[in-house]
């Protein structure tokens, strides 16, 4: 298990020194490619009015007592 904290760890750090690295046309390149999946990636009608949010959190507080 701690072999997989410590790969954790250095992938970590090894997607920080890369997103340090990028130039600012990089990072905007990134982001916009990012932000167009949401064009494409198909949602569930159902989490268009219900992102299982307020489920979750029923959940949670339940938990509790």
């Amino acid at each position: 298990m701690e072999q997989w904290r410590r790969a954790a760890r250095a992938l970590e750090a090894q997607r920080k020194d890369e997103l340090r690295a990028m130039s600012e046309p990089e990072a905007l390149a990134a982001s916009d490619a990012l932000l167009s999946l949401a064009l494409v990636v198909r949602i569930d009608p159902s989490r268009v009015t219900d992102s299982g949010l307020v489920r979750q959190q029923d959940i949670f507080h339940r938990r509790r007592r």
